[in-house]
């Protein structure tokens, strides 16, 4: 049974596509409590704190290297820091873990804009530190609506397979991206019919601008109004199409989840609804209010991460 170490593991979506597949986990690491109170919910264990603060000698061995490293400082909506940001030196402390205890696998997962932030010279001094560690680097951007998640989320997902596997007991390993499904789910089939009237947005300045019987089907969100002057948080979009990126912050009146236009009106999506356009099971433990939404936002689609192991082949 293969193992691995979960870090800045949220609430678990890296451990949920791997343990559906029947690997172990030996370690789990998060800064924030109300994340590791979620976690504990979920898998019964508290995750160790800082891993800055953490030895590599105290962190088990393990044949896969998982990590959702902090996206902030690499976001398009953020301060575009990227590794000179602390934030964004964890990826440093990923590298230092690989160094001593050599898994396999690294595998992880981050916002698209990472690859042009500082004129791209932060992802080339990514590729370069994994390739002096030892590493040949896979990386591609796929977006899940493409893959039967009915939210429209593109991030990187990053495969970096050990180059030295010469010693006869190690596996010789080989990535190829997984295929697009195009699966035809889209966000009505996943919709509650009654929700709470606190998700209810009743407001004078709502302008629809496309009728639901005009509309197709399509696997990408589809505007169809605005409120006030449709910034951020104040677009509608129809349930015929798919979910916005579920933010982990964000402003306006559809802060975190966007607008939608049902038969109840113009609503936001309740924390149900997010664990299933993030893929996660509605059993899925998560902090209570505006912690749960973040704690979604920030977390990585299981079925995604489950996708890019998949598509690791042993030679």
């Amino acid at each position: 049974m293969y193992k691995f170490i979960d870090l800045f593991c949220g609430i678990g979506g890296f451990r949920v596509a791997l343990e559906k597949r029947g690997l172990e986990c030996v370690f789990s690491s998060d800064i924030d409590p109300y994340a590791q109170e979620a976690y504990k919910q979920n898998f019964g264990e508290k995750p160790s704190g800082d891993i800055m603060e953490i030895p590599a000698n105290k962190i088990p061995k393990h044949d896969i290297l998982c990590a959702g490293f902090p996206c902030q400082p690499f976001s398009i909506s953020g301060k575009h820091g990227g590794t000179s940001d602390p934030r964004g030196r964890l990826f440093y402390e990923i590298l230092r873990i690989a160094l001593y205890h050599q898994p396999y696998i690294l595998l992880l997962e981050n916002v698209k804009n990472i690859l042009t932030i500082d004129g791209g010279n932060v992802i080339k001094t990514i590729e370069q530190k994994l390739d002096e560690s030892g590493y040949t680097l896979n990386k591609h951007v796929l977006n899940a609506s493409y893959f039967g998640i009915p939210q429209a989320r593109e991030r990187v997902y990053f495969v970096a397979l050990k180059k030295d596997m010469c010693d006869s007991k190690k596996p010789s390993l080989d990535y190829t991206p997984p295929k697009e499904s195009r699966k035809k789910l889209f966000l009505e089939d996943i919709l509650e019919k009654q929700v709470d009237k606190d998700f209810i947005v009743t407001r004078d300045d709502i302008k629809i601008t496309k009728e639901e019987s005009d509309i197709a089907h399509k696997l990408e969100p589809i505007r169809v109004g605005i409120l006030n002057k449709g910034g951020q948080g104040e677009r509608i979009y129809s349930p015929k199409g798919h979910a916005i990126t579920q933010s982990a912050y964000g402003g306006g009146v559809g802060y975190r989840t966007g607008l939608y236009n049902t038969e109840q009106g113009i609503r936001r999506l309740t924390i149900h609804e997010c664990k299933k356009v993030m893929g996660f099971p509605v059993r899925h433990k998560v902090s209570n209010g505006l912690q749960g939404y973040q704690q979604l936002g920030n977390a990585v689609v299981p079925d995604m991460i489950g996708y890019v192991y998949d598509s690791i082949k042993v030679l």
